[in-house]
């Protein structure tokens, strides 16, 4: 058993680190510093966890959270005093809103060596304000067995407070006076030695939410009723989700409309009332009329349409919302019941489907679907133009199978809502929707795709990427392969979309703040395999196979205001 007896601070990290080890932690996310010096020890020397150096904070913060995304478990986020850990705070806020659970451990000076000039030393008892989902600060460290036993209580705690009932982050702050390195001092820890079998024969954690009977309401008697497939909890059994989703679809006979970022538009053969055309259809207010729900399902939270989002607060239907999380997930404020549920529940309370339900509303919607996405697909097909929708339509149905993809905010994302193809392609994907941001791109997707034995894709624009340009610094420890599809349009092409694009100046310089940058020049100082891509076949050639190991970009160059100009006409023509 690997504790280590050298001194008091080895002894008091050795243990909570082989308390976390058994309740199931993996990985470490390590940023240097000598305040932090006894758990980067601790973390570096233990044989069960895996260890990563990460130079930048706000990098090394989202890498944890892009890990602990695919793994649904916690990972360690270890930081000095000081400043070091407010720059973890976007990615503790990220976790918060988007339910992923992080260990954040920040080392401290001693209470008595605080607000006296010490020396990078700050306030960091509740650091991130309300946003963990737990807080503490541990004692200083002392061998007696009363306070041994309280530190390894309070490290299984903090581990099940980022996990029940809500994931999220937990933070625990850690003093450490001298020394910090692990020097030999008087023995330590005598009451423990021989009998480590016994104080650690109870770390275990069993998290098993009380089952209660669902207020399921008779919704098969409506026959005008949409399920709405939004950013849903679905990445431990994707499968699985859609599968209830479709079970659900097909005993109501209602639709489904399913966001770009939810597995279901990639599992369509499960569903056969799938509707990924609705940002579309809605934006004829003739047709959205006719298309009026009286009763919809949304599963998660809503998803990025604006148009979706207007359709919904005019028209006013009975509103449940399933959701596992205690949160409110209706930011419309309509007539809206939540079931704090999951769709897999839900869907054991569904009858069997001995026949499928038909109606002329399900009928009209699967009519103008297929003739949506119809007209859709032959536009895309036909153009030539390197235009940025156009990249999610092709890599909806050229990825290998399975492929993780992660997609970043503003454009991208909104790209991907409007062009992204039905398909049986199981391609999995991430994102940061929880504050939607563009903090961390790049490290979450490396974290998402670090040693996860499939090559996976970043999907991002030239704003996003360069505001994390610092997780490059992630290559030599990464393990896994990595494709970065960069829209290049030189600025923020989300804000083309909005009226203070029409005032400029000041639009140009302080909104769409274009940055001239060479990546390929960038891609060589960080070694990293860059091409430049010339036209569509191109593209298509290096999509599938994807390579097994490291990382490369692929940048194509579009021009913001035309891209804009031809999506505007593109979605306000008459479908």
């Amino acid at each position: 058993m690997p504790l280590d007896y050298r001194n008091i601070n080895t002894l008091w990290t050795s243990i909570l680190v082989e308390t976390l080890q058994r309740l199931g932690l993996t990985t470490a996310i390590i940023c240097p510093g000598s305040r932090s010096a006894p758990l980067t020890v601790a973390f570096a020397q233990h044989p069960k966890i895996e260890a990563i150096p990460v130079l930048d904070e706000r990098s090394a913060s989202f890498f944890a959270l892009g890990i602990a995304k695919r793994s649904r478990l916690p990972v360690a986020l270890v930081c000095t005093s000081g400043t070091a850990g407010a720059n973890f705070y976007p990615a503790v806020i990220e976790g918060k809103e988007s339910k992923v659970p992080l260990l954040i451990l920040t080392a401290d000076r001693p209470p008595f060596l605080r607000h006296c000039h010490a020396g990078q030393t700050i306030d960091q008892v509740k650091l991130y304000g309300h946003y963990p989902n737990w807080q503490l600060e541990l004692a200083l460290p002392t061998p007696e067995m009363e306070i041994l036993r309280y530190l390894r209580q309070n490290i299984i705690q903090a581990w099940e407070r980022s996990l029940f009932p809500t994931k999220g982050p937990v933070h625990i702050n850690l003093p450490f006076t001298e020394p910090l390195a692990p020097i030999e001092r008087s023995p330590v820890g005598e009451g423990l030695k021989g009998r480590e079998s016994e104080f650690f024969a109870a770390v275990t954690s069993y998290l098993v939410p009380c089952s209660y009977q669902l207020p399921v309401p008779s919704w098969g008697q409506e026959e005008r009723g949409v399920i709405i497939a939004g950013l849903g909890q679905s990445l431990g059994n994707p499968q699985g989700y859609c599968e209830a989703i479709a079970q659900l679809s097909q005993s109501l006979g209602w639709v489904v409309l399913a966001e770009a970022l939810s597995p279901v538009r990639n599992y369509h053969h499960l569903n056969p009332y799938l509707i990924s055309t609705y940002d579309t259809i809605l934006r004829n207010r003739e047709l959205a009329a006719k298309l009026a729900p009286k009763m919809v399902i949304q599963i998660g939270e809503l998803p990025t349409s604006k148009v979706l989002r207007r359709w919904l607060t005019e028209t006013e239907p009975n509103h449940w919302i399933v959701d596992t999380t205690p949160e409110n997930l209706d930011p419309l404020h309509g007539r809206t019941i939540h079931l704090r549920t999951s769709v897999e529940t839900l869907g054991e309370l569904i009858p069997p489907v001995d026949e499928k339900k038909t109606s002329q509303y399900l009928s009209l919607w699967c009519s103008v679907e297929r003739e949506t996405r119809r007209k859709m697909d032959e536009k895309m097909k036909s153009m030539e133009a390197l235009f940025p929708g156009k990249v999610p339509w092709l890599l909806s149905q050229n990825l290998p199978p399975g492929t993780p993809i992660f997609i970043a905010n503003s454009m991208a994302v909104r790209h991907g809502e409007f062009f992204w193809c039905p398909g049986n392609r199981n391609i999995i994907p991430y994102f940061n929707r929880g504050v939607n941001g563009i903090d961390g791109t790049l490290s979450t997707a490396l974290g998402m795709a670090h040693d996860s034995h499939v090559p996976s894709v970043l999907l991002t624009g030239d704003l996003a990427l360069l505001h994390d340009t610092n997780g490059f610094l992630l290559r030599q420890h990464f393990r896994g392969h990595l494709t970065i599809i960069l829209l290049n349009n030189h600025g923020g092409g989300i804000f083309e979309m909005l009226p203070i694009s029409y005032f400029d100046p000041p639009f140009e310089e302080y909104f769409a703040t274009p940055q001239e940058m060479d990546f390929a020049q960038l891609c060589s100082t960080y070694g990293v395999n860059y091409e430049l891509i010339r036209n569509w076949q191109q593209l298509e050639e290096l999509l599938n196979p994807l390579p097994e190991t490291g990382m490369r970009l692929l940048e194509l160059q579009t021009n913001r205001k035309e891209d804009t100009q031809w999506l505007q006409a593109f979605l306000e023509q008459d479908w």
